[in-house]
């Protein structure tokens, strides 16, 4: 079942849907499938001892607050220069936190660059470059709900455009167990069940963008404070799976 989700409006852009996945090669439809189902295990181990992936990474952590990063000095694999944190600040009905992830320039494909476009504030660059991948929502209870792209000033990253992003995606691995192996298994696996999803997202991020930039000419729209978010979508991972089987079936 295809899910509406309404972008900003002042954007003008057409609801964003869920994409369809019957035209998928048949082996990228099985890799999904087995990344739904890790995901699903790690939820069974999780729930075992009664934890979620959220309460997983504020685990001893101290107080919470808002907009601090979860854990402290983020997650990162030195090998894939994947990255990650949790953490809340939007108030938003139904949505406890979301995470952020990235890829740093050392695990960045060839040929990859920045977009070409003018910007007010610097984006880190060279070595330090960053790309923010997908954001995901997480309820009270711990589980996703949610993908959404927010806008440059709010990921502090470096800009590039959707196809230069989706490239970056199969490079995002946490290989470690720190701060909880499952939890990183869960984070892997998250981008590539949801690949399609993420790279239909980015899609409507650049396409919001440009909007943004056609409506405001004379401002730096990346940096407007006022636009915070360019795209994004409901999931379901047990709606997911059920559409990966009946397809593959």
């Amino acid at each position: 079942m295809r899910r509406e989700v309404i972008l900003q409006e002042a954007a003008g852009q057409p609801a964003l849907y869920s994409p369809a996945l019957e035209g998928l090669p048949r082996a990228r439809l099985a890799s999904m499938l087995r990344a739904g189902d890790e995901i699903l295990e790690c939820y069974r181990v999780l729930r075992k001892a009664d934890l979620n992936v959220v309460g997983e990474v504020l685990r001893g952590q101290g107080r919470f607050r808002e907009y601090d990063h979860y854990p402290n000095d983020d997650v990162h694999d030195p090998e894939t220069n994947a990255q990650y944190y949790y953490h809340a600040h939007r108030g938003l009905s139904g949505e406890h936190g979301h995470f952020h992830t990235y890829l740093r320039a050392a695990g960045m494909p060839p040929g990859t660059a920045p977009a070409v476009m003018p910007h007010e504030e610097p984006w880190p660059e060279g070595g330090q470059a960053i790309a923010h991948l997908v954001a995901i929502s997480m309820n009270a209870y711990g589980y996703p709900i949610g993908l959404f792209a927010p806008n440059r000033w709010v990921a502090g990253d470096t800009w590039y455009r959707a196809q230069d992003a989706i490239r970056m995606l199969p490079r995002f691995r946490i290989d470690h167990a720190w701060p909880s192996w499952p939890v990183n298994r869960w984070m892997s696996a998250m981008l590539v069940l949801f690949g399609p999803h993420i790279e239909q997202l980015l899609r409507a991020r650049d396409r919001s963008l440009e909007a943004w930039r056609e409506k405001r000419r004379d401002e730096d729209v990346l940096e407007c404070r006022d636009v915070d978010i360019l795209a994004q979508m409901p999931i379901s991972v047990e709606d997911t799976l059920a559409t990966l089987r009946r397809v593959l079936s």
